[in-house]
This record gives C-alpha cells, structure tokens and sequence, in this order.
C-alpha cells in the first residue's frame, strides 16, 4: 500500500464558528457589559438585545431611531444586502438609549462622528469581567436566534429579525411575498428581552419585558 504522504503533516484545528452562549454564560456576560464604560457597555447589551451585526450596531445614528425609541431603521447603504432594515426595540433596549449621552451624530461615536473602533482591548476587558472566554461578539446575535428558536419563533421571523436573505427567504418565496413581518418581529424581540431579563433578575425564562439597565 501507498505511503500516505501527508500523514506527518501538521495539523491545524480551525475554530467552531457555531459557539452560542449558554444561559449562564449570558448571565455573567451582560451585567460585566452594563458595568463597562460607555460605548462598549451599552453597545454589547444592544447587541445582545437586538441580534443585529456588530459594525451596523456600532454605526447607529441618532437620526436612524424614531422619537420613542422604539423603532431603530438602518438605511440600506449600511446593510449587508443594500436594503433598509428595521429593528423594533424592546423596552430594555429603549432604557438603555436613554442613558446615553448625544455627543454626536452616533449613538455610540464621540463628537466627530466616528464609530466605536476599539473592539479587541474592550472585549479582553469584557471576558475578564466575565470570566467567559472563547466566544466572539458575532456569537451574540447567533445566540438570540438560538434563543428565539427556543421561545418557538418561527423561522421566518427570525431570518426577519436577523435581516437574513436565505432559507425560507431565498429565491422565488423571497421574490414575491412582500410582508414585512413589522408585528412579529416586535413580538418576537419583546419575547427574546423577557427571557434575558427573567434570567437576569434569577427567574428564568419569562414573558415579562423589564429593565436590563438602570
């Protein structure tokens, strides 16, 4: 028999891009993030809440979130698939926009208008506060779908939240069928916040929306 002539090679184990936060984990993590200094603080607890990418969370404008709060719509030149996206935000998201100071045209940006930039000594400071290591900021968004699947969404509700353009989304059923999914997706995002509160406040899952944030 032939000599297998990568049989000595090194090997290089390529990492898990499917982490997802487990409840405990979840635990530890936001209040060490509602403890961190503006921006990264409230901008990782937005991540959390909202299931929405890193750089368009970090790119939010004042001007993109109606006058309550309570609808955040990212314009299509800062989304991945060039449409405008809108994100309904539960009342945990809304206290925690308040407390943020306007010191520019962006929630998370100082007076010159530039967006939060210092992610990889923010998050060290993060998992060190934690305690909870080995999972990106990216795992956030995977864990409230996870979440969501968990509080029986459905999936078109969540691809809707995430803003994702595949699965029951994709080809002719994402050309045709034009509902926005507005009301779910509120539903569903007001669901994902009372099951992180109730665990937060040492309850569990539950269908109340309290405040994450004083």
């Amino acid at each position: 028999m032939a000599a297998n002539p990568f049989e000595h090679l090194p090997t290089t184990v390529t990492p898990a891009r499917d982490r997802v936060l487990s409840d405990s984990e979840l635990v530890a993590v936001l209040p060490a993030a509602e403890a961190d200094a503006w921006p990264f603080g409230p901008l990782v607890q937005v991540l959390a809440l909202t299931g929405q990418r890193r750089e368009e969370v970090a790119s939010m404008a004042w001007a993109e979130l109606s006058s309550d709060l309570s609808t955040w719509t990212i314009p299509g030149v800062r989304t991945k698939n060039g449409a405008p996206h809108t994100v309904p935000l539960a009342e945990p998201v809304r206290t925690i926009l308040r407390a943020i100071p306007h010191l520019g045209p962006l929630v998370f940006g100082g007076p010159a208008g530039k967006p939060f930039k210092g992610w990889s000594k923010a998050k060290a400071r993060l998992d060190r506060a934690s305690g909870i290591t080995g999972w990106r900021l990216h795992c956030l968004r995977r864990t409230l779908a996870t979440g969501l699947q968990r509080l029986g969404i459905r999936l078109e509700v969540t691809e809707a939240v995430l803003k994702h353009i595949s699965g029951t989304r994709s080809g002719i059923v994402g050309v045709y069928p034009r509902h926005t999914w507005d009301a779910e997706k509120r539903s569903a995002l007001d669901a994902w916040a009372g099951q992180v509160s109730g665990l937060l406040n040492g309850g569990g899952v539950t269908n109340n929306v309290v405040r994450l944030a004083s």
